[in-house]
């Protein structure tokens, strides 16, 4: 936010918000967007700290597995073993290349790299 409003200043524009009415025209109204840029940013690194403490609250527990898997990995074994390029498994599955590499990596733990 606040680096939207220099970008502004720098073009000799100001940002004006209609609910509540904030403008950055003045000092007054630069210092309000400063301070809700700040409370914003405070809540998300708030909101960032609860969820990480509810997931090791949950790991804790055993309860948590973390996000499905969209693609087997044996799949993407069968791909590589076809000798396609991981970067074309990876587009062609919809996943990033690291999946590829995770996953070529734990069907195979002897080797570090792929």
């Amino acid at each position: 936010m606040l680096n939207l409003v220099h970008e502004f200043d720098a073009k000799d524009a100001s940002l004006k918000v209609l609910e509540p009415e904030v403008t950055t025209a003045g000092d007054m109204g630069r210092m309000v967007i400063t301070v809700l840029g700040i409370v914003a940013d405070m809540e998300l690194k708030f909101m960032r700290d609860r969820q990480r403490a509810g997931i090791e609250a949950a790991k804790q527990k055993g309860t948590y597995k973390g996000r499905q898997k969209s693609v087997d990995d044996d799949e993407i074994r069968r791909l590589a073993g076809e000798g396609i390029p991981k970067a074309q498994i990876a587009r062609d599955l919809g996943v990033s290349r690291m999946t590829i590499y995770r996953a070529l990596a734990d069907g195979n733990p002897k080797t570090d790299a792929c």
